[in-house]
């Protein structure tokens, strides 16, 4: 299949991007390169894409509303995979705009294009972080979603909106996913694994949120891609009988999807450090500090409708993920 694969030379999207021209389909990418983080880790990212003759990029930013209408008027997709977004909780505190014009303009040329090109089916990337003030877990599409936390976690939820409306008036076919803490190599250096791993090789302290009381449902990259590719190729359709009355949220009378991918394993903080002090043979200097404002104590994913809509549930375990990470992160950064 021709697909297009949004934030590319992103963590998910450049590995999500190499399974799929792995398995033979033709993968255009874009992605717009910005220096939220370093820019030559992405560029690292599209190197092991550009070997692929399969393999198109262009630079482009989702909320270029004339860009993304020529992407879609020159190919024409059979699967648009949106991975792209402004990332992070704590950044959607200093810097608000980025994610509007990221994640809800951008989503709505992305959902725009699908519309006036017939596109067969949208997959798009949501977050665990909808869950926002839920406290009843494992976290289940089937909850309620209506208390965001954070600015990011509501244009997450705001995509799922986006989408459902969509599906709704244009019959496009649409699949949410909520990603819960995707960790592995190539992955974000904002993100717990880099910051931890740096800190300990250099003996500096790392920062411990909420005294350390925290648990995340964190999930290897191999297994987040194992589930979108599957879901990619499952095009939701209508429940017929489908009611507001008590019917699950996470379908609907139109061809609308959303699952969670998590390991439905939570970790504690503590034991998260744990298993890269193991991997580095190494001790962590530790500095407890508060929980941070838009950040949850708890994530666990519920992943039996993934389970058994597409046959797949994640199982890397912490201390494998972690140590195939560190492995990475040593070679790369010659630590």
């Amino acid at each position: 299949m021709k697909i297009l694969v949004t934030g590319a030379a992103g963590f998910i999207g450049q590995a999500l991007s190499e399974a799929l021209l792995k398995r033979g389909d033709h993968v255009v990418g874009i992605d717009n390169m910005n220096d939220y983080y370093a820019v030559e880790l992405k560029t690292s990212r599209l190197a092991l894409l550009d070997k692929y003759d399969n393999f198109q990029f262009q630079q482009l930013d989702l909320a270029d509303r004339e860009g993304i209408d020529a992407l879609f008027a020159t190919h024409q997709f059979e699967r648009v995979i949106n991975l792209a977004a402004q990332a992070g909780v704590r950044y959607s505190i200093e810097n608000p705009r980025a994610y509007i014009d990221s994640n809800i303009v951008g989503f709505l040329n992305i959902l725009e294009g699908c519309r006036h090109h017939e596109v067969p089916h949208l997959v798009y990337a949501s977050s665990s972080s909808v869950y926002g003030a839920n406290t009843l877990q494992p976290f289940s599409e089937q909850h309620n979603v209506d208390h965001p936390v954070s600015l990011y976690a509501a244009s997450k939820k705001s995509n799922e909106l986006m989408a459902h409306a969509y599906s709704n008036l244009y019959k496009l076919p649409t699949t949410g996913l909520r990603f819960f803490t995707v960790y592995g190599p190539w992955g974000r250096p904002d993100m717990a694994p880099i910051l931890f791993t740096k800190g300990i090789l250099d003996n500096k302290p790392i920062n411990i949120f909420n005294n350390g009381e925290m648990e995340r449902d964190f999930t290897y990259i191999d297994d987040i891609v194992e589930g979108v590719v599957r879901v990619t190729d499952k095009i939701p359709t209508a429940a017929p009988d489908w009611n507001s009355d008590g019917q699950d949220p996470s379908s609907s009378y139109c061809p609308f999807k959303v699952y969670n991918i998590g390991n439905n394993t939570p970790v504690k903080l503590m034991d998260f450090v744990g298993a890269i002090e193991k991997a580095l043979g190494k001790k962590a200097i530790k500095n407890m500090m508060p929980m941070q404002p838009g950040d949850v104590p708890s994530t666990c994913a519920d992943v039996s409708a993934l389970e058994r809509d597409v046959g797949f549930k994640p199982a890397t375990s912490i201390q494998d993920g972690i140590d195939r990470f560190v492995a990475w992160y040593r070679e790369y950064y010659n630590a």
